[in-house]
């Protein structure tokens, strides 16, 4: 489980966001949302181990996140972002096999068997064993998306943390790529993702953590954070909410208000 304690983060001086509290249980989904700026992915980096809090503190399993050695932070959290540079010429394999560093000495350059094992499960259950060879930016945008995923698969942590998967990819690519998010969270893991659809964050997650304001807005079910009041908090517009006939809350952005 990771615990987020009463954290504040910041560049330098400059605090952005505060107060944040919240915790990410096994089997859960949980959606970041809120504006561009308001501090979503320097959060997702902190639960990753890679931004310190300036205030508060950062848990996994009850023991202070950057405490942690960062080969045993991996084996436990993966973060999947896909703003990194790619060499020309990646297959899809190799850049899948990167998610089996932690685990592999630095003194041993081939991977081991197990490795290979692993890569191969997550090839499969992205359904990119046929593309394993391919060149990863051959690939369309909705392939490249489940190859960071697969690599995040292939690292065998508990804990998943994506930012943005669904970017760039139209309604179909977008649920396949939750729908994956959905399937390791029924394993017994965890998931956090940064979302910007509202819609989407409703239909795939069990929690949404809505942020605005330099702030945790709100954090629980979909029917309790897409609060209209909240939303205009957060967004400066008014977002309308209904519930469907399943109970499912589903949001409009009204540009007439």
């Amino acid at each position: 489980m990771i615990e987020v304690r009463n954290v504040a983060l910041a560049y330098g001086t400059c605090v952005f966001l505060r107060d944040v509290s919240f915790a990410l249980a096994p089997g859960e989904v949980l959606a970041l949302v809120g504006p561009n700026g308001v501090g979503k992915t320097t959060l997702l980096r902190a639960m990753a181990g890679l931004h310190a809090p300036a205030e508060g503190e950062i848990a996994l399993d009850g023991h202070v996140l950057q405490a942690i050695a960062p080969r045993a932070r991996a084996r436990e959290v993966a973060l999947v972002s896909a703003d990194g540079p790619i060499v020309e010429g990646v297959t899809v394999r190799e850049l899948v096999s990167a998610g089996r560093l932690p685990y592999r000495p630095w003194w041993r350059w081939s991977p081991a068997p197990e490795d290979a094992g692993a890569v191969d499960e997550a090839l499969a259950r992205t359904e990119l064993s046929r593309h394993a060879e391919r060149p990863f930016l051959a690939l369309s945008s909705g392939e490249r998306q489940r190859v960071w995923i697969a690599l995040a698969l292939a690292q065998r942590a508990r804990t998943l943390l994506l930012d943005e998967p669904t970017s760039h990819l139209d309604v179909r690519h977008a649920f396949e790529a939750l729908r994956l998010v959905r399937a390791f969270a029924a394993q017994g893991h965890a998931a956090t993702v940064v979302l910007h659809d509202l819609n989407l964050a409703a239909a795939f997650a069990d929690r949404i953590a809505l942020f605005g304001a330099g702030r945790l807005l709100r954090c629980g079910t979909p029917e309790e954070a897409l609060d209209e009041a909240l939303l205009r908090t957060a967004y400066g517009v008014r977002i309308d909410v209904q519930r469907r006939t399943d109970g499912r809350v589903v949001a409009f952005a009204n540009p007439n208000a």
